[in-house]
């Protein structure tokens, strides 16, 4: 899966990456047709003057949709934990319903013959 991470107004350092990509390339295993993924990594101000929230959005590329998913967390990996587990849901609700659709099978109307 190709992934692009994005951190604003701050550097994200490799581990990080590394450990976000480890985590989305487990959505391989319920769908095997993802494109990629767009990750943006944010600090927000938290209640107190000394804390930061952190925001993870994942816009999660599938053919014919985008999932998209924002969570927050005391640390990047808590929130990308979670956006995982959303993700694998909605990853399994929409290869359940491609499923569905491309086993119906069309309708076809016998061939009428009439005898005079």
């Amino acid at each position: 899966m190709k992934l692009k991470v994005n951190a604003v107004r701050f550097t994200a350092d490799n581990t990080l990456v590394d450990f976000i990509q480890k985590k989305l390339n487990k959505l391989d295993h319920f769908h095997d047709r993802i494109i990629g993924a767009d990750v943006y990594l944010r600090l927000e101000k938290g209640d107190k003057v000394d804390t930061h929230k952190k925001l993870i959005e994942v816009n999660l590329h599938v053919p014919g949709k985008t999932i998209f998913v924002k969570e927050e967390g005391g640390t990047f990996e808590a929130a990308t934990d979670i956006a995982v587990d959303v993700l694998t849901r909605q990853v399994k609700k929409v290869k359940q319903k491609q499923n569905v659709i491309s086993h119906k099978k069309p309708l076809i109307p016998e061939e009428i013959t009439s005898e005079d």
